[in-house]
C-alpha cells in the first residue's frame, strides 16, 4: 500500500512539473531562510546558558537619583552592596566583584602584549561563574594580592607552549603579578569579555583603607559589577525589596544632598538582550530585533507552507476526477488522506534536502552579513537538526493536512457528472492565506524601509563636532615621571609635520562613553541638595578648539589664562541641568566640584558624544594641562603611510619601549552602527525573500485561477471583450486583497516600529511615505508576478480555449 501510495505521488509530482517545482522551491527557500534565521536568534537568546548555576546568578543593578530624578543607570555602581547584602541576606549565597582596571603592557622577559580587557575581580569568581581553568587552582587563584588569571589566548602570546602558572610577569614595567591561572577563551556567547584577570585583593592593596575612607565599603563610589548567587528557590523579586531598608539607611545621611539609590536585580541570562547600561563590559544586543528577526522567520515560513496548500487545493479540482474513481473503487476517506499527507511529506523532504543545499552555498554570506561566525559546524550541532526535524514535520502536517481533507472530500457522483466545483469557503480561505502573505510582505517592507531610514538618519546627522581625519593613539602605558614633559614635547614635535593640523590629549574621545562620572555638583551658591551628576571630560587646553565644538557663550580653553586649569567649560545641557536659561547666564559664576571651586568660562552646544541612540549627556570639561589619556591628532590624508610613520617615529622618540597603538576616529565612531546595520542588512535580505515566496506562490495560483477561467476568457473574447478589459477582469481581483492586505498590515507596522524607534533618543519621523511606499511595491509586484499570464491568456485564440473540454 505504501509503495502504491508512493508511486501515485512521484507521479504526480512529474505530471504537474512546473508548479511541483514552484512548491519545493518556494518551501526549499522559506525553510533555508528560516532555519538561517533560528540559528542567529538561538545564538542571540544562548548568551550566558553556559553557567552550570546560570538560573541563580543575578546582576545587581543601580540606579542613581538626584532630588527624585533619575540621573544614571549601572551596570554596577557602588562597592558596598555586595558586602552589605550578603551579611544581612542569607537568601544570598555568594557574590563577586568585578572592576574594570586599564589597559596594560603586559611583559614576559622579550614577549609584550597590551591588555584591553582587564578587570580585578574577587575570590569567588570562579565558584560562580562558569569559566574553566586549564590550569590552576579555581577555589584559591584570586585569593592573593597581586596574582592574575590569565587567558588561553594571553598564555599562548606570551608563554607559548608553556605552563605560565607560577611564573610572574611585569605589566607597565614596574608591577610584578604572579600568575596562578590559564583560563580557556571566553566563550563568544558571554556578556563578560576578559583577557586578564587581577585579584580584587591587589586593589585593595593598592588603595589601602584609613580612618576617613574604606573602597571595599563606599557606597558613593561607582563603578564596580557585583553579581549574587541566589539559593535554590529564593525569588529576586522578593529579594530587591529587602535591600531597601538597608540602602535607605545609608541614604539617610544624605538626604540633604538630595542624593538616592536604588538596586535591582538582573538575571545574567537577560544581560545580553536587555542591558544598556554604564560600564557594560561590550555593547549589548537588543530583544526586540531579535524576536522580530524570529517574526520574520515564521512569516516566511507560513507564507512557504500557504503556497502549498493554495497550489494543492486549487490543484485539486484537476484531481476531482481521480479522487472519484477511487471512491467508486472502494477507497476510504482515510486511504485518500494517507495518499495527499504521504505527497506533503514527499515534497517536504525534497524541500528540506534543496534547503540544506541552499544553507550551504549562502552561510558563508549570511554569517558575513549578520556578524555571526556560523561555521558548517553547525550541521553537527543537534538543536539545528531539532530545528530541521521540527520544521519537516510540522510543515509535513499543516501544508498537508488541509489539502487532504478539502481533496478526500469530494463526492463520487457529482465528480463523475463533471459538476465539483471549488468550495466558496474554501474559495475564501485561500485568498485569505493570499491576504496573509501580502500583509506580511507590507508589514516587512515598512520595517525593512524604516531600519533603512534610521541608518541613513544617524549617519547623516551633524555631531556637532568635527571626528573627521583625527588620528586617535591610545595612551602610553609605561610609567613615566616625566609624562607632561615628554607629551608636551611629543606635540611640539609632531605639529612640526605641515600634514598635522593639531594634537590634544583626553580623557574620553567621542563614540564611547564617557568613563568619568561625578555626583554632587552644584553652584557654590546652591544648596547641597541641588547636587547633581554630571559626565566629565579632562582635557589640555586644545581639546575644545580641535574638535571644533560650537561656543554659545564665553570662550574656550587657553593658555593666555593663567587660570583656566581652575576654569571649565559647560555643554548647554550641562547649563540647563545647572540651573541656567540662557548660557550667558552661567558665565563667571563658580562651581563646587567636590569641594573645590571652579569658575564657568564658557558654554559650548550639545554634541552627540556617542550615536543617536544616546540623549545630549550633560558633560562638563576641566582643563588639566597634564592629563593622561587619548592623544587625538588633525591630519592631512595626504600621504596618509607617510605620515603615520613620521608619527610612530616621534613616538617612539618620546615613550620608547611604549606602543604606538592607533586607530580612526570616523571608523571607530561608526563602528557603534555595526550592529543597527547589520540588523538591517539582515532584515532587508530576508523581507526579500519572504516577498519572492509569496510571489511564487502568486504565481501558481494565479495560473490555476486562468485554467478555472479559460473558457470564461474565451467566451468574452467572442463576444468583443478587449484584452485590456480582460486583464482589468484579472486585475481587480487580485488589487483588492493587495489593499485588504495593506488594511491589516499598516497599524500593525505602525505599532512595530513606533516601538523599535522608541530605542533611539534622535530618530526618523513616521511618515505617510514609510507606508505609501510597500504598498505600491507590493502592488506592482502582485501585478507584474500576475502580468504575465495574465497576458499570456487574455492573447490565446478563443477557438483553442473553447475546442476541448
Amino acid at each position: 500500500m505504501l509503495k502504491n501510495y508512493l508511486l501515485v505521488a512521484l507521479r504526480n509530482l512529474s505530471k504537474h512539473k512546473a508548479f511541483s517545482f514552484i512548491n519545493i522551491v518556494g518551501l526549499a527557500i522559506g525553510m533555508a531562510a528560516c532555519l538561517l534565521i533560528l540559528q542567529y536568534v538561538n545564538f542571540e537568546l544562548s548568551f550566558d546558558n553556559f553557567h552550570a548555576k546560570k538560573d541563580r546568578i543575578f546582576r545587581i543593578n543601580q540606579d542613581r537619583y538626584n532630588n527624585g530624578k533619575l540621573s544614571t543607570q549601572w551596570a554596577g555602581g557602588a562597592f558596598a552592596p555586595g558586602n552589605a547584602f550578603k551579611a544581612a541576606l542569607p537568601e544570598i549565597e555568594d557574590f563577586v566583584k568585578i572592576v574594570g582596571a586599564d589597559r596594560v603592557l603586559a611583559n614576559y622577559k622579550d614577549q609584550k602584549m597590551a591588555i584591553t580587557n582587564d578587570y580585578y575581580v574577587s575570590e569567588s569568581f570562579f565558584n560562580i561563574f562558569s569559566f574553566p581553568l586549564i590550569s590552576g587552582d579555581p577555589k584559591t587563584a584570586l585569593k592573593e594580592p597581586n596574582t592574575v588569571v590569565i587567558s588561553e589566548e594571553v598564555a599562548q602570546k606570551l608563554f607559548h607552549d608553556t605552563d605560565p602558572v607560577g611564573r610572574s610577569l611585569t605589566i607597565n614595567n614596574d608591577k610584578p603579578l604572579k600568575i596562578t591561572g590559564v583560563m580557556k577563551n571566553v566563550p563568544v556567547n558571554s556578556h563578560m569579555k576578559f583577557d586578564f584577570l587581577q585579584s580584587y585583593n591587589t586593589l585593595l592593596k593598592e588603595n589601602p583603607p584609613n580612618k576617613d575612607f574604606n573602597l571595599d565599603n563606599a557606597w558613593l563610589n561607582d563603578g564596580c559589577k557585583t553579581y549574587v548567587l541566589l539559593r535554590t528557590g529564593v525569588d529576586p523579586k522578593i529579594l530587591e525589596r529587602k535591600f531597601i531598608p538597608i540602602v535607605k539607611k545609608v541614604y539617610d545621611a544624605y538626604k540633604s544632598a538630595g542624593e538616592d539609590a536604588v538596586y535591582t536585580l538582573q538575571s545574567v541570562q537577560n544581560i545580553h538582550l536587555y542591558s544598556n547600561r554604564m560600564i557594560e563590559f561590550q555593547p549589548n544586543g537588543d530583544g526586540k530585533s531579535v524576536y522580530l528577526m524570529l517574526g520574520i522567520a515564521i512569516f516566511v515560513i507560513i507564507i512557504a507552507w500557504i503556497n502549498y496548500i493554495n497550489l494543492a487545493t486549487a490543484r485539486g479540482i484537476g484531481r476531482a476526477k481521480e479522487v472519484g474513481v477511487r471512491k467508486t473503487l472502494g477507497s476510504a476517506k482515510a486511504q485518500l488522506i494517507a495518499q495527499f499527507m504521504l505527497e506533503a511529506m514527499l515534497l517536504n523532504g525534497l524541500a528540506i534536502v534543496l534547503a540544506i543545499v541552499f544553507i550551504l552555498i549562502c552561510l558563508p554570506v549570511f554569517s558575513r552579513v549578520s556578524g555571526l561566525q556560523m561555521g558548517f559546524d553547525m550541521f553537527t550541532k543537534p538543536i539545528f537538526w531539532g530545528f530541521m526535524l521540527g520544521i519537516f514535520v510540522l510543515g509535513s502536517f499543516f501544508s498537508g493536512f488541509y489539502p487532504a481533507i478539502v481533496l478526500s472530500s469530494f463526492r463520487p457522483v457529482e465528480v463523475m457528472k463533471g459538476k465539483i466545483l471549488a468550495s466558496p469557503k474554501g474559495v475564501v480561505l485561500r485568498k485569505a492565506m493570499v491576504v496573509f502573505q501580502f500583509a506580511a510582505s507590507i508589514f516587512l517592507l515598512i520595517g525593512s524601509l524604516t531600519v533603512f531610514r534610521q541608518l541613513k538618519f544617524m549617519q547623516n546627522q551633524k555631531l556637532g563636532l568635527k571626528i573627521d581625519q583625527t588620528l586617535i593613539i591610545k595612551p602610553p602605558l609605561n610609567k613615566i615621571d616625566s609624562f607632561y614633559r615628554d607629551m608636551s614635547a611629543f606635540k611640539q614635535e609632531s605639529l612640526r609635520q605641515s600634514v598635522v593640523k593639531s594634537v590634544t590629549v583626553s580623557t574620553s574621545i567621542p563614540g564611547e562613553p564617557i568613563g568619568w562620572n561625578a555626583g554632587g555638583i552644584k553652584l557654590t551658591t546652591a544648596d547641597q541638595s541641588q547636587g547633581k551628576q554630571y559626565r566629565i571630560i579632562g582635557s589640555d587646553y586644545d581639546y575644545l578648539a580641535a574638535y571644533d565644538l560650537k561656543l554659545v557663550a564665553g570662550r574656550k580653553f587657553s593658555k593666555d589664562y593663567g587660570n583656566d586649569p581652575h576654569s571649565v567649560v559647560l555643554s548647554k545641557k550641562a547649563a540647563e541641568q545647572m540651573g541656567f536659561t540662557k548660557p550667558e547666564d552661567a558665565l563667571g559664576k563658580q562651581v563646587d566640584f567636590w569641594g573645590q571651586a571652579y569658575r564657568i568660562v564658557g558654554v559650548v552646544d550639545n554634541f552627540h558624544q556617542q550615536s543617536l541612540r544616546d540623549a545630549y549627556d550633560a558633560i562638563i570639561f576641566r582643563c588639566i594641562p597634564d592629563v593622561r589619556g587619548y592623544v587625538s591628532i588633525k591630519i592631512s590624508t595626504t600621504n596618509l603611510p607617510q605620515t603615520i610613520a613620521d608619527l610612530k617615529k616621534t613616538w617612539a622618540a618620546f615613550f620608547p619601549g611604549d606602543q604606538f597603538d592607533y586607530f580612526f576616529l570616523d571608523q571607530y565612531f561608526n563602528e557603534q552602527y555595526q550592529t543597527d546595520q547589520r540588523f538591517g542588512q539582515v532584515f532587508g535580505v530576508f523581507t526579500g525573500i519572504a516577498i519572492f515566496v509569496a510571489c511564487l506562490g502568486l504565481f501558481g495560483l494565479v495560473s490555476y485561477t486562468i485554467v478555472q477561467r479559460t473558457k470564461e476568457i474565451g467566451i468574452r473574447k467572442v463576444l468583443g471583450a478587449t484584452v485590456n478589459s480582460i486583464l482589468t477582469l484579472l486585475y481587480k481581483d487580485f488589487a483588492a486583497l493587495v489593499i485588504i492586505s495593506f488594511v491589516v498590515s499598516a497599524p500593525l507596522a505602525w505599532y512595530a516600529i513606533n516601538q523599535w524607534l522608541q530605542t533611539y533618543a534622535f530618530r526618523v519621523d513616521i511618515g505617510p511615505l514609510l507606508f505609501l511606499v510597500p504598498f505600491l511595491i507590493v502592488m506592482v509586484i502582485a501585478f507584474a508576478t500576475v502580468s504575465y499570464l495574465s497576458v499570456k491568456a487574455a492573447l490565446t485564440n478563443p477557438v483553442k480555449s473553447l475546442k476541448t473540454e
